[in-house]
């Protein structure tokens, strides 16, 4: 038997059309990131999931199950993956140096310069961004962030 209290019934009223359509801008946006982000990605051959993975490696060397719960998916899945990019010299499997017994997924030199080249190759992500001052850059982030944590 629980010992909380139950919670209050929520009720869902409908979006008005302001906030439909904000909901349908930032769908759109995503789509075209995710459409460029592949499109970069194949021009060095890899899969939208292993260019993800390799960007978060680009950042910091990552342990399996944090990969996988930052690319959502499931551990299997991600030591495909890790696999894959391993024979291809772009990640490497390194003890972590705080708990021996965990393995760290790392990017090479290789990789690295893979990752980079990623990031510049996003057309979508930079462009439009340019033409945007630098305050209506923060305001996005900063609402976008508000977003998030929300």
């Amino acid at each position: 038997m629980s010992t909380q209290p139950p919670r209050p019934a929520t009720r869902h009223r409908a979006a008005d059309p302001l906030t439909m359509e904000v909901v349908e801008l930032i769908g759109d946006v995503v789509a075209r990131f995710h459409a460029d982000y592949e499109e970069a990605a194949a021009t060095h051959t890899l899969t939208g999931p292993q260019a993800r993975l390799l960007s978060l490696l680009a950042l910091q060397p990552l342990p399996m199950r944090k990969l996988a719960h930052r690319l959502k998916c499931e551990p299997s899945n991600v030591t495909g993956i890790v696999d894959r990019l391993e024979t291809r010299g772009l990640v490497e499997r390194r003890p972590d140096p705080a708990d021996r017994r965990i393995k760290l997924a790392a990017a090479t030199d290789e990789g690295l310069r893979v990752a980079r080249e990623l990031r510049e190759g996003l057309r979508f992500a930079r462009e439009p961004l340019a033409g945007l001052s630098t305050a209506e850059r923060s305001s996005l982030r900063d609402l976008l962030r508000r977003m998030l944590d929300a």
